[in-house]
């Protein structure tokens, strides 16, 4: 299978790394031009608990290099997906998936607005990864990759990706009701990443006191509402999970915090943000996601 990886941060360079180890023929696509420079010269680095080994692929910031894909992986933050659709669509050709595993709602819909519905995939993953410099990059996590068409509850076209992934050590599970798992994946991320971006603390640091446990279950429980009046199944104990979530990465910063260190755009929009919107729409309050939204908005609009 040809891949094709559309954002070649942290995640898409670790995911594209594995895919190539595993045999598979892989390009990076990517505007960070010392990256894909890096890449060329001396392959992907992966630092993985202190041990590191180079991985040999392709990369580029040309798509038009790259030709047809059978499957393109969109790994963009969500302020840029308008562009990787588009990037996609050319590289997928008339028969390639697009899958997306970013952060955030409203990604795959974005993405089926130039590529064929019945080809968006879309997913979530527990993988972990960190940029550490052109070329070289940390993989800090692994658990389960989950995926699933987006407009169809048929899983045919998923299950041979689903399988590509695992024979090359991503363990991945296809579900029919993908929405439940990407709007999962949102709640953890709202109920962590704006608190963390905002007042510059590790994840596990959430827990250090009530006012910041009951601040983060707070913006869970108001998501969560939104989601279930959507018929999106929410697990009960959704915020003793997010809690745990975070106690299970204490020791890291998240990507939203990490954007703010950096002083780059944060996914705001596609994480509190859409929570927000979705209030609006249904005519349901959402206080917390809104100041949440709002505060993040601020900060990175007087960024120098």
């Amino acid at each position: 299978m040809k891949v094709a990886v559309v954002g070649a941060g942290a995640m898409g360079s670790l995911f594209g790394g594995l895919l190539a180890e595993s045999g598979a023929e892989v390009w990076l696509v990517d505007i960070w031009k010392a990256h894909v420079d890096a890449v060329n010269l001396s392959g992907l680095q992966i630092e993985r608990e202190g041990h590191t080994r180079t991985i040999r692929l392709h990369a580029t910031t040309d798509p038009a290099e790259v030709e047809h894909s059978d499957l393109v992986i969109v790994f963009v933050k969500s302020t840029h997906t308008g562009d990787a659709a588009r990037t996609a669509k050319i590289l997928a050709g008339q028969r390639g998936l697009v899958l997306t595993l970013q952060n955030g709602m409203g990604n795959a819909d974005r993405i089926a607005q130039d590529v064929d519905a019945g080809k968006v995939i879309a997913g979530t993953t527990s993988y972990g990864a960190t940029m550490l410099g052109p070329g070289k990059i940390r993989h800090a996590g692994i658990g389960l990759t989950t995926i699933g068409m987006w407009h169809s509850g048929d899983t045919g076209r998923a299950g041979p990706v689903a399988d590509f992934f695992s024979k090359a050590g991503i363990e991945t599970e296809v579900v029919e009701d993908v929405r439940s798992i990407v709007w999962g994946k949102l709640l953890i991320n709202v109920g962590i990443n704006a608190i963390t971006a905002l007042t510059g603390i590790k994840n596990g640091q959430i827990l250090d006191l009530e006012a910041t446990v009951a601040l983060s279950g707070a913006a869970v429980e108001e998501a969560a509402t939104i989601a279930e009046a959507q018929n999106i199944t929410v697990r009960k104990d959704v915020v003793a999970h997010v809690l745990d979530v975070a106690r299970a990465t204490a020791g890291n910063r998240s990507s939203m915090g990490q954007d703010v260190d950096n002083r780059r755009l944060t996914e705001i929009e596609a994480i509190n943000g859409v929570v927000v919107k979705e209030a609006e729409r249904l005519g349901i309050p959402a206080p917390v996601n809104r100041t949440l939204t709002a505060l993040v908005e601020t900060l990175q609009a007087h960024f120098q």
